[in-house]
């Protein structure tokens, strides 16, 4: 029995471990496959992750690659915008050359013309007195015998030496008699027309008064600190970039403390960039999305200003019924200068000129001011559009159906057409007074001295002259002549003389009166 049970026993220990070793063969199989699996979802998912890091790596190198790739393409673009700008200007400087050598070539057209006409009717006169000369050429070469003949008797004189005595003291009476008729029809001239003219005139600068504003090609922008210049330079030049291509007006930054020079021909261009810097300044906030807001918002207040400054010069003058359009391109010219004189100033000063002088000779006020008012308007598209302002003028007024004589003044004022009205006369009286007179125009110095030394050089030069002076900003010249060497009739020659000399020879505005001088002094002393 003991034997049994123990083999019992041993087979059922044999058993147990059998059982347990296949329990455990179970057991780790299925923990070795659960590790496995765990292994496989692991790699699986850093499979995944790396995958996941190398797309974001990509990713980040394609944006940062596309940024600096448009980064560059905007620098390049600035480069060839700047370029171009320059040609550009360079072009506009030539167009604006070759138009004013196309006005002077003009000009000097109209003066040959005139100086045509002129020496036809010199030559019609001078015919009409060949028969005099003829009889008169008798006459004289009788007395020129008889004085030969009484200087031979008389003194040891040649038969040359005489003729040429007798031809000067011919000569010198023939010009003495033709200096004093010449006077006698000037003065006989100014009686008539002088007194009247010279009223008319100064009645109406009289009743005028009005501010001039000079404007240049550069407008300077105080900042509140040098700090803020880097801040509107931006990085690698982003605002100022943006400032300049929405503004068309280039920025100069440099060593100038506390300021910014905007650079551009375009008035009203340079007006919106001014605007628009000196709000970025203040605000603070200086990036290119809020440059392009700020550069708009100027825009429109500096287009609102233009049409404000259009209506009231309008008012000013006095005139209704004019375009809206017309009235817009007025006010541009509140940001046009010519040789510094405002534009819009100028209009209005020879609108009052004109009507002055129209109330006074009975003609139509309103229409005289008009054709004043409106006599430069082609200037207000003139940088935009190939021609001359009279032209351009010209075809603005007809565009919107403005009076004959309107378009005939607007095109007489500077000569390129005839005179058809009082009215086109008005106008280019009007012009040249208001641009001549003084103050109204600024020149440069270096111009004024050489006229005014000009001036002085040219009275020297005629023979009996002690001293000329130039003065009244060169508007008279003032001859101080020897009264030994030099009668009346000598003196008037000479002032006359020295006129044409001056047309002849100098550039000027206005007139220039010739003044001669002939004094002699005694002097006594009682004691």
């Amino acid at each position: 029995m003991d034997i049994f049970t123990a083999k019992v026993n041993f087979i059922t220990l044999i058993l147990g471990m059998a059982f347990a070793l296949v329990i455990g063969y179970a057991i780790g199989y299925f923990l070795r496959k659960m590790f496995t699996e765990y292994q496989i979802k692991d790699a699986e998912e850093r499979r995944k992750k790396i995958i996941q890091d190398a797309e974001k790596e990509v990713e980040s190198r394609l944006k940062s690659g596309e940024i600096e790739a448009r980064e560059k393409s905007l620098v390049l673009k600035g480069e060839l915008e700047k370029e171009i700008k320059g040609e550009r200007d360079r072009l506009r400087n030539l167009e604006g050359d070759l138009e004013r050598k196309e006005r002077e070539i003009r000009a000097e057209n109209q003066k040959f013309q005139t100086r045509d006409k002129e020496l036809q009717e010199k030559n019609s006169k001078i015919a009409g007195k060949e028969k005099e000369v003829a009889e008169q050429k008798i006459e004289y070469q009788k007395l020129v015998e008889e004085e030969l003949k009484k200087l031979e008797v008389i003194g040891s004189y040649t038969a040359d030496k005489a003729r040429e005595e007798v031809k000067n003291k011919i000569l010198d009476e023939a010009k003495m008699g033709a200096a004093r008729e010449v006077k006698k029809i000037e003065e006989d001239a100014k009686r008539r027309g002088d007194d009247e003219a010279r009223k008319l005139i100064t009645m109406a600068i009289q009743r005028l008064a009005s501010d001039h504003v000079a404007e240049t090609t550069v407008s300077v922008v105080e900042l509140p600190s040098d700090d803020i210049k880097g801040r509107i330079i931006g990085r690698e030049g982003r605002n100022i970039r943006a400032l300049e291509q929405a503004t068309g007006i280039d920025l100069i930054i440099d060593d100038t403390p506390g300021a910014v020079v905007l650079s551009g021909f375009d008035p009203i261009r340079r007006e919106v960039a001014r605007r628009a810097l000196e709000q970025l300044t203040l605000d603070g906030r200086i990036h290119p999305g809020r440059i392009e807001d700020v550069v708009n918002k100027c825009k429109k207040e500096v287009t609102r200003q233009i049409e404000e400054a259009g209506e009231q010069a309008v008012i000013n003058v006095g005139i209704d019924n004019i375009n809206p359009e017309m009235v817009k391109l007025l006010g541009r010219l509140k940001y046009r200068t010519s040789y510094t004189q405002n534009v819009l100033e100028h209009v209005q000063e020879v609108a009052f000129m004109c009507g002055a002088i129209a109330g006074e000779l009975g003609l139509n006020v309103a229409l005289a001011k008009r054709a004043g008012l409106l006599h430069d308007i082609g200037k207000a598209i003139d940088h935009q559009t190939d021609g001359t302002h009279t032209q351009l003028g010209v075809d603005i007024a007809k565009r919107y159906n403005e009076h004959p004589f309107v378009i005939n003044s607007i095109a007489a004022h500077h000569e390129d057409e005839e005179a058809e009205s009082p009215y086109a006369v008005l106008v280019s009286a009007g012009d040249t007074i208001s641009a001549s007179r003084p103050g109204a125009r600024r020149e440069m110095l270096e111009t004024y001295i050489k006229r005014m030394t000009k001036l002085e050089e040219i009275g020297d030069s005629f023979r009996g002259v002690q001293k000329t002076f130039a003065i009244q900003a060169g508007r008279e010249v003032r001859i101080i002549v020897m009264p030994t060497g030099t009668d009346d009739q000598q003196a008037s020659i000479l002032a006359r003389d020295v006129a044409k000399r001056i047309e002849k020879e100098v550039t000027y505005p206005g007139e220039i009166k010739v003044t001669v001088v002939r004094e002699t002094r005694y002097t006594e002393f009682a004691r």
